[in-house]
């Protein structure tokens, strides 16, 4: 039995998407000789947790935004050697430099060491200008903790090619001693079904049969929802057709989150719903006209492939990783992320016929079974993972 451990600081979903990739990776890359387990930074009764028991290691919550964690190394010491692969998930945070100090410290660990950095590299980070100081603090991590884990490592993984390029770019030295692209599966949303509708007009019934577009992820100023909704406001001030706009994600009660529902002002065509889970989430994607991600930066977007394979087409940024999968496939718009070109993909996506856009859709849901379904990722990273060397 081959068994990998993955690390991160958390699997609360609310983190955002890289405690559902774990998730997703730990269910589609299992097998009857492979075997997960999890090592986490969470409470060991955290409620998200329990679809998880028995294969979580949850050592308690870390300390400071680094997420220092006094036990982490000594378990690591302790246990390193129980496993054939270790996946590190994500960078910038004192698992990094556990694992590394750990890793030269073994002398039992026979296995692979992954570093799997999740859009974590991306120029994006250092060039933004709104994060020049933690651009300045990420230079100094690279040089004494980051750099040392990356050019350890046996691979880095990568969601996308577009991630591995763009890798490559912000820091030196860079030596990976190879690079392997595994994708990222996203599960069969359920089958529509008019109860999950339901679910979801339950939270937003002001919509009623309207058409409507949906953002959905995390309020994060990254994300560009602030692009969205002028361009829809700007839209409804020209007469814009009978739609209503939905955001939908965590974090309106964040400094962004009251900015924007500001800037929506009285606005009855934007509606703001929090976080959807379970039947209102699949919901709000299968009724939904377009899912719409004006992102200043996406690694991958789960969220964005769960609206294809709910057949919905996807109107994004290309500063979205894999727009160059979905411009191919015709399964969607793509625009700058500027505030004038997300306005005129709107724009030009409202003025389509029924048919346009229903061929849109079934593009989109031909995109995701080619490149994003468990399937084609589980093979990948089976692959990686049963490989004795890389």
């Amino acid at each position: 039995m081959i068994t990998t451990l993955h690390i991160l600081p958390t699997l609360n979903p609310e983190a955002g998407g890289l405690s559902q990739a774990v998730s997703g990776m730990v269910r589609y890359a299992s097998g009857t000789d492979l075997a997960h387990e999890v090592l986490s930074l969470d409470r060991e009764d955290a409620p998200y947790l329990r679809q998880f028991a028995p294969d979580v290691h949850a050592i308690g919550r870390g300390f400071t935004a680094w997420n220092y964690h006094p036990k982490l190394l000594s378990w690591l010491g302790e246990n390193l050697k129980r496993y054939d692969n270790v996946i590190v998930h994500g960078l910038w945070q004192y698992q990094s430099l556990a694992v590394f100090q750990a890793f030269k410290k073994s002398r039992n660990f026979h296995g692979k060491l992954l570093v799997m950095p999740h859009g974590m590299l991306d120029p994006y980070f250092q060039r933004a200008a709104d994060r020049k100081l933690k651009a300045a603090r990420n230079l100094a991590f690279w040089k004494y903790v980051e750099a040392k884990l990356v050019n350890a490592a046996n691979a880095l993984l990568f969601t996308c090619s577009t991630e591995q390029e763009l890798a490559r770019q912000p820091f030196a030295p860079y030596h990976p001693r190879n690079e392997q692209v595994v994708g990222l599966g996203v599960a069969s949303p359920p089958e529509d079904r008019p109860d999950l509708r339901a679910a979801f007009l339950n939270i937003c019934p002001q919509i009623g049969d309207r058409p409507y577009l949906l953002y959905m992820g995390r309020l994060d100023r990254k994300k560009g929802a602030d692009l969205l909704i002028r361009a829809f406001l700007k839209l409804k001030a020209e007469c814009l057709p009978d739609h209503v706009l939905v955001i939908a994600g965590p974090g309106l009660d964040t400094a962004y989150g009251r900015e924007l529902r500001q800037m929506a002002g009285e606005a009855a065509d934007i509606r703001f719903t929090g976080m959807l889970t379970g039947d209102a989430k699949w919901g709000a994607l299968y009724g939904s006209e377009a899912f719409v991600l004006p992102s200043h930066q996406e690694n991958f977007g789960i969220a964005v492939v769960e609206a294809m394979a709910c057949k919905r087409p996807v109107l994004i940024s290309d500063q979205v990783n894999i727009y160059r999968e979905i411009e191919r496939h015709k399964g969607g718009m793509i625009a700058r992320d500027r505030p004038d070109d997300i306005y005129l993909m709107l724009k030009e996506w409202l003025s389509l016929s029924e048919g346009q856009k229903s061929e849109f859709a079934r593009n989109a849901n031909r995109c995701y079974q080619k490149h994003y379904s468990e399937t084609t990722a589980g093979r990948l990273m089976r692959n990686v993972l049963k490989q004795e060397r890389l």
